[in-house]
């Protein structure tokens, strides 16, 4: 079985990849687990010829995060042709992609509108009505990143905050910094930043503290990542959500060991199989074992 993610270098990819290394160090006599990564979150060629390169070996089984919920569905397609199962896992495959290449693929992972809604309604509830906020997309072609704007989107209709500004960053600290310094300029008023992850809230944390505007504009992110913990502890970022990377790569590594046991192909899977958000606001004190309760 393989398991191909995006940035090996994304601290959100590491503690994936930790979590199914974990689970298969618990079943290594019936599981053999490979991990493959690519060099930046948005390496869409890097990723097929990943998986080109596992239909070649003949893997049994793929658990992919797709760096583009279209582009990689064509490679996906061709393993499941060659009678691999595939699961996707964090960012689920375009529906209606899908439904044009007649390919159900399963997608084990959370809601990120609604996580997005959380900290979105959060972050409202420091501010007043009407007062202007940001939001610092993730990639225009992820999935996840439009669930989460939309998810944005709806909080701050619900408390009638004003969208002063949106644009699309590549999930990195340093497009987030650029693009929060453009809008803090460009817009003084905004009070909130809402960030599609944590890597881009750090970026827009430096670029509020490069504009003076400590303590007047809160940041929020989206992973609850290692770095930003000590920012949740001083109240450089005001919450983020924790969507439980680790269980969620063991929770799909698992729905593909099983459906291999029971001869099962990706038509006779739920096709989504939702697993766990939850608002963070503090710095977490232990992190997730497999095997814990």
């Amino acid at each position: 079985m393989a398991l191909v993610m995006k940035a090996l270098d994304d601290p959100f990819v590491v503690s994936m990849i930790d979590g199914a290394r974990n689970y298969q160090r618990h079943y290594a006599s019936q599981l053999d687990l490979t991990t493959h990564g690519t060099l930046a979150d948005n390496d869409v060629a890097g990723q097929i010829h990943i998986v080109e390169s596992l239909i070649e070996a003949k893997t049994n089984a793929i658990v992919i995060a797709p760096a583009d919920s279209q582009a990689l569905l064509p490679v996906a397609s061709k393993a499941i042709a060659a009678g691999i199962i595939v699961i996707a896992i964090d960012n689920p495959f375009d529906e209606r992609a899908q439904e044009a290449a007649n390919v159900p693929i399963p997608f084990v992972g959370p809601d990120s509108r609604r996580g997005a809604k959380l900290v979105g309604a959060y972050l409202a509830s420091k501010l007043q009505a009407g007062d202007e906020v940001g939001i610092i997309e993730g990639p225009a072609n992820d999935r996840n990143a439009q669930q989460r704007t939309l998810g944005f989107r709806d909080a701050t209709n619900a408390a009638n905050l004003r969208i002063a500004a949106a644009d699309g960053a590549d999930w990195t600290v340093a497009s987030g910094k650029a693009i929060a310094l453009q809008m803090l300029y460009a817009h003084p008023a905004i009070r909130g930043l809402m960030c599609a992850n944590d890597n881009i809230a750090m970026g827009a944390i430096d670029a509020v503290r490069i504009a003076g505007k400590q303590g007047r504009v809160l940041v929020t992110g989206y992973n609850n990542i290692d770095a930003v913990q000590p920012m949740l502890d001083d109240g450089r970022l005001l919450a983020t959500v924790e969507q439980f990377g680790a269980r969620q790569a063991v929770f799909g590594v698992d729905v593909a060991v099983k459906a291999l046991l029971e001869k099962r192909r990706e038509r006779d899977l739920s096709p989504y199989m939702e697993t766990p958000v939850q608002l963070v606001t503090k710095a977490r004190t232990k992190g997730f074992r497999f095997g814990a309760s």
